[in-house]
């Protein structure tokens, strides 16, 4: 994994809970013109629960980050809740981006397990 979509993760999870995190959709990077950018679709789960059914909050998260030039290094990231939506939605959300940006591949699924596990291993928090 680039250390770009590692502290992309890092970043998601400061932002949005990370037990409260069901799957993230991590869309391939991009560079272009010395900058490194990406996209994020998240589903966590609702805080409260409502007599609707299982709901999801639904967020977008991006990076960008500078590979060259006098600002190399800079990171900027944003996570924003985007929606509260039933179960199926990120499907629908994920198909609309990709048929937008023109990209084939289907994003990479993280789900959430996989995130709590991957955030404890030494291996990202640098502890030996």
């Amino acid at each position: 994994m680039s250390g770009g979509r590692e502290r992309f993760l890092r970043a998601i999870a400061q932002c949005v809970p990370a037990a409260r995190i069901e799957e993230i959709r991590l869309f391939a990077p991009m560079r272009q013109g010395g900058v490194e950018s990406g996209v994020a679709v998240i589903t966590a789960a609702r805080e409260i629960a409502d007599g609707a059914g299982v709901r999801h909050t639904i967020f977008r998260a991006q990076y960008r980050l500078t590979l060259k030039g006098p600002e190399r290094g800079k990171w900027d990231v944003s996570v924003t809740e985007e929606a509260d939506a039933p179960e199926g939605t990120v499907d629908d959300v994920v198909r609309g981006v990709l048929r937008r940006s023109g990209e084939e591949p289907e994003p990479e699924r993280l789900a959430g397990d996989a995130l709590h596990g991957a955030l404890l291993d030494d291996t990202w928090t640098g502890a030996r």
